[in-house]
C-alpha cells in the first residue's frame, strides 16, 4: 500500500510519497489538490499554468509545492501533449516550456516532474539510485509508446528498475471508446482483459492495468503503487474527467548526491 502521511506525520500531509525498495538517495513525491491558494475548481493547490487559473496563484503554489516536497531545484515543467517525446535533464536548450511527456536524469538534484489531472504519473529509478524519470502517461501516450521511450533512456537493463504509478483515474470509473480498446489489444492481445463492457458499446479501461502490461513486456517486474482513484477522490485530487476545467497535481522524482 502506498504510504499515507497520516501514518507519517513527520511528513506533510498535502503529499503522497511512494512506498517502495527505491535507494535512500531518490526522492519522489506527489502532490494533491491541498495547502494550495487556489480557489473555485482550481482548488486549492493547482500547479497548473495552462488550466485558466490565476498565473499569481499557480505561481505561489508551485513555491508551496516546492517548499512542502522539498525540491532541491526548481523543476523543469513541461508541454505535455499526451505524446511519447522524453526530455534528459539538464535541458541543454533556451526553450523555456519543452514539449514532451516526460523526463529523464541522471544528475543530482536535477528534478523530473509531470502533470496530472487523471492521466497516470509514472516515477521511475535504477536499483543503483543513478538514474530517474517521470512519465506522464494517458490512453494516447501509453498507446504511443511513452513509457517504452522512456525505459530506453535509462543505462540500467529493465530489470533492475523500480517503477511507481502514482493518482490517475481507477478502472470503475475510466470510460472509453471501443477504438481505444482495438488499438491495445491490436498491439497486446492480453490487454482485454484490461477492458471492461460499459453501457453503449464503451469499455471501462483499467490504465493501471495497461501500464503493468507495458512495462512487464519491457522486462521490469517491480511495480509499486496504483492506489488511487483522481475520479472519485475529489477531496484530495483534481479529475478532468469528473470537473472538465480543474487544476493539476503533479509528481517528482529527483537525485540527492
Amino acid at each position: 500500500m502506498d504510504l499515507i502521511n497520516v501514518m507519517r506525520p513527520d511528513l506533510p500531509s498535502e503529499l503522497l510519497y511512494p512506498d517502495w525498495p527505491a535507494p535512500a538517495c531518490v526522492k519522489a513525491v506527489s502532490s494533491t489538490r491541498l495547502g494550495g491558494v487556489s480557489g473555485g475548481q482550481y482548488a486549492s493547490l493547482n500547479l497548473g499554468g495552462h488550466v485558466g487559473d490565476d498565473a499569481a496563484n499557480v505561481s505561489a503554489n508551485r513555491q508551496r509545492f516546492g517548499l512542502l516536497a522539498q525540491l532541491p531545484a526548481t523543476p523543469i515543467w513541461l508541454n505535455q501533449v499526451h505524446g511519447n517525446q522524453v526530455l534528459t535533464l539538464p535541458q541543454h536548450s533556451p526553450e523555456p516550456l519543452p514539449t514532451a511527456d516526460a523526463s529523464y536524469s541522471r544528475q543530482p538534484r536535477q528534478v523530473c516532474l509531470v502533470m496530472t489531472a487523471d492521466c497516470l504519473p509514472l516515477l521511475i529509478c535504477n536499483t543503483a539510485g543513478t538514474e530517474v524519470a517521470a512519465v506522464h502517461a494517458g490512453w494516447r501516450g501509453l498507446a504511443g509508446g511513452v513509457i517504452e521511450q522512456s525505459l530506453q533512456h535509462f543505462q540500467a537493463p529493465a530489470a533492475e528498475l523500480l517503477v511507481w504509478l502514482g493518482p490517475a483515474i481507477g478502472p470503475a470509473a475510466f470510460e472509453v471508446g471501443a477504438e481505444v480498446r482495438q488499438a491495445f489489444v491490436a498491439m497486446m492481445p492480453e490487454a482485454e482483459a484490461a477492458f471492461t463492457g460499459s453501457a453503449g458499446g464503451k469499455y471501462l479501461a483499467d490504465i493501471y492495468a495497461l501500464a503493468r502490461l507495458r512495462l512487464q513486456r519491457a522486462g521490469v517486474r517491480a511495480i509499486y503503487g496504483a492506489e488511487y482513484c483522481t475520479f472519485t477522490d475529489s477531496a484530495r485530487f483534481f479529475s478532468y474527467r469528473r470537473d472538465g476545467q480543474t487544476g493539476r497535481q503533479a509528481s517528482a522524482i529527483w537525485l540527492e548526491p
